[in-house]
């Protein structure tokens, strides 16, 4: 019985001992067609209310959101994790445009925000023809330059209002002179995460209120046409990587090849998972922002446009 005992407690010691140091392991990470063999999640910290919106500057240095804190957080390609800006709007979903700066949902208002390097805040948009938005939520840019984000209505407390000036919940583009912002998706219950291929020919709507992801056809003008089911399950935040599957989040990360197939699932231990994206040296490690946490997870493919952004 003794002897039982400790050859159990020999197998299960580096299970106890990764769990101090704030690593999981994967289940099948071995097998798995995307995570790197014998990966383990990392918990880099747990000191946030709720973490969102990573998002990878040019150099692989990840900008996330402590949402309730009202800060953005930086991750350094180096492991330094510090903050980089205090009175963020309440920013949510984030992304980096070609010239560095930070496109932020900043939802205390429902604007879309600029942040540039040394945090000058230029407000994009900051109504809908005269009405308040719902609260932009998350947002993609296009090569052109232009910008989709999605407009779903979460009450916040604090917000004064207590009921949307817009009554449907969309997906909205901000063409590339930054002139006009027009609708290109309003047949979505809820929308919520969005994410474009690198080509700009597709974009991923993910309808958290429906529980469906849909893929779109985008055209020239930025609209979007040839709408179709992409998998019957919605999701928070999405990515891709560089070999065409998309990454969706709620419980944990569930990863889709390019036909809709799941080909793995990543186990988080927080309540709900919110966002992900691809950062790092060289774009291939997942970062995954859940509930009170931050994570990173080597991984063996690349962040779609990865290439692009280390040229």
């Amino acid at each position: 019985m003794q002897l039982f005992s400790s050859i159990r407690l020999i197998r299960i010691l580096p299970a106890i001992v990764a769990g101090i140091l704030g690593f999981a392991p994967i289940a099948n990470a071995q097998n798995s067609p995307v995570v790197d063999d014998g990966a383990q999640l990392k918990l880099i910290s747990s000191q946030f209310s709720f973490t969102e919106g990573p998002a990878a500057d040019a150099k692989g240095n990840i900008y996330f959101t402590d949402q309730p804190n009202n800060k953005i957080w930086k991750y350094s390609t180096s492991g330094k994790l510090s903050v980089f800006m205090d009175n963020a709007g309440r920013s949510n979903g984030m992304y980096f445009d070609r010239k560095g700066n930070l496109i932020t949902c900043a939802d205390l208002h429902d604007q879309l925000w600029s942040i540039s390097p040394d945090k000058k805040v230029t407000v994009l948009i900051k109504d809908f023809k005269g009405h308040r938005l719902n609260g932009p939520n998350d947002v993609w840019i296009d090569p052109k330059g232009g910008m989709y984000f999605t407009d779903p209505y979460y009450q916040r407390d604090y917000w004064k209002r207590k009921q949307p000036a817009i009554k449907k919940q969309r997906v909205y583009y901000l063409t590339p002179d930054r002139h006009k912002v027009i609708i290109v998706g309003d047949d979505l219950v809820k929308p919520n995460g969005i994410i474009g291929t690198p080509d700009g020919k597709h974009l991923y709507v993910a309808d958290i209120g429906a529980n469906k992801t849909y893929v779109y056809q985008i055209e020239k003008n930025g609209h979007l046409t040839d709408r179709k089911l992409f998998t019957d399950m919605g999701s928070d935040g999405l990515t891709l990587d560089a070999e065409g599957n998309l990454y969706l989040t709620g419980k944990g990360v569930t990863v889709f090849n390019k036909s809709g197939q799941k080909i793995d699932h990543i186990d988080v231990k927080q309540d709900w998972t919110a966002n992900v994206t691809f950062g790092g040296p060289h774009f291939k490690t997942l970062f995954i922002t859940a509930s009170h946490g931050f994570y990173k997870l080597p991984m063996k493919v690349k962040g779609a446009g990865a290439m692009r952004n280390e040229e």
